[in-house]
């Protein structure tokens, strides 16, 4: 399916680099003042530890009602977030610190539920309990995954094509896993070990959508004589457009469904995914091949 007649396009795609780099600078900088800002991500239970209980009711309840029911019970430090959409009626109450003396936390959750609300309607769906230092621990473990398959998307990269593609290709996806956390910390919506492996996700779909341009530009490269290098990049970038846009279109549709049928277990995982699939598809135009091109030997 051809979306875009890539034999007349001619954007200037390149010509545009230095300020969409000025762009893509800023959204970084927001993002890092939003993490000092906020003093850090909005850790879920899965990195910071702690007791989640999730909550059904079989009718629509208040969240200051379920507050109110659960204020005498010692849970330290605790919130109470309710879902949206066809799940408002689940609650997830989060406690910080996970101890001995919370193992049986559920079950006074739900005794006390059950009195003021009435047994019928009461359903535990899910309980989760992490310690602070297996919190510590996976949070160490996501950075190493994230950093590994950097370093292995390097050596691939460079193996394939030359280094200045690889670290073209690993500045851009360093570029879409920022700009994710960075919204983020902006918005300060939990990250948990599900939008860890979105962007893990991320860094795949990124790559790809990278390679596909550096494989044109590479077979521009071979048959261009000795047209301008720039020229040949700007090109390879023309060409591949429908292909990038139709990809990235039908992608995002299926998981803006996610978003809004998926319910409140997987709308952050869905949400990670639609923002940095879109930032992945503009790195890879933007960012990714500006990048070789500053690598380029200069002509003596």
């Amino acid at each position: 399916m051809q979306f875009l007649n890539s034999n007349k396009m001619s954007v200037d795609f390149i010509g545009k680099r230095r300020l969409f780099m000025m762009i893509s600078a800023i959204a970084i900088l927001i993002g890092i003042a939003s993490l000092v800002v906020r003093g850090g991500l909005n850790y879920g239970i899965d990195f910071a530890g702690g007791t989640m209980v999730q909550v059904r009711f079989a009718k629509a309840v208040k969240s200051d009602s379920v507050r109110q029911a659960l204020a005498g019970i010692d849970m330290g430090s605790a919130s109470i977030q309710q879902f949206e959409g066809d799940a408002a009626h689940e609650f997830l109450i989060r406690v910080e610190k996970s101890k001995s003396g919370l193992v049986g936390l559920s079950d006074e959750i739900k005794m006390v539920l059950d009195r003021d609300f009435g047994a019928e309607n009461v359903d535990i769906r899910r309980v989760e309990m992490v310690g602070p230092k297996v919190g510590k621990d996976l949070r160490r473990q996501g950075m190493l995954a994230i950093l590994y398959a950097l370093i292995g998307i390097l050596i691939y990269v460079t193996v394939r094509f030359e280094l200045r593609f690889a670290l073209g290709a690993i500045v851009a996806l360093a570029h879409d896993v920022m700009i994710t956390v960075g919204v983020f910390a902006l918005l300060d919506k939990e990250f948990s070990l599900p939008i860890l492996a979105a962007l893990l996700a991320i860094v795949g779909y990124s790559l790809n959508d990278t390679i596909v341009v550096y494989d044109r530009i590479r077979e521009n490269m071979k048959g261009g004589g000795k047209a301008n290098f720039v020229n040949i990049v700007n090109t390879s970038i023309n060409q591949t457009l429908s292909r990038t846009i139709l990809t990235s279109l039908t992608t995002v549709l299926v998981l803006i469904s996610l978003f809004v049928l998926g319910g409140g277990v997987i709308h952050d995982f869905a949400f990670a995914m639609i923002v940095g699939v879109m930032v992945g598809t503009y790195s890879s135009i933007f960012i990714a091949s500006p990048v070789v091109i500053s690598m380029q030997p200069k002509k003596k």
